[in-house]
């Protein structure tokens, strides 16, 4: 497997090359405010843990690099795409927020 732009799955075999991931259920009515900032080049080598699907315009990743690990949120819209990043902290933390955002208790 190797990867499309942002870390995008390519898949070979399957068609368009990219594999259907889970979606992040709706937002909660109450819901965890994640602390999006720019996204920083800030290690050399970035390993991609989990994904969602890609099939919206908003779609989220798993990230590790460095020892530590955080959310990358990519908008693609008319204008362009536009990446976010969620702290980078430690797994623990960081995996709690994942499974927040998955839930739909964060955003």
């Amino acid at each position: 497997m190797s990867t499309l732009g942002m870390g995008v799955p390519v898949v070979a075999g399957v068609p368009g090359g990219r594999r259907h991931g889970r979606h992040a259920a709706p937002l909660q009515v109450r819901y965890e405010p994640i602390d999006w900032r720019p996204e920083r080049p800030r290690a050399d080598r970035l390993r991609i843990r989990e994904y969602t699907c890609d099939c919206l315009p908003v779609f989220y990743e798993l990230c590790q690099a460095g020892g530590l690990m955080f959310v990358r949120r990519t908008e693609r819209t008319r204008k362009g795409v536009v990446v976010h990043e969620s702290p980078w902290t430690v797994a623990g933390r960081t995996q709690e927020l994942w499974l927040r955002l998955l839930m739909g208790a964060a955003h």
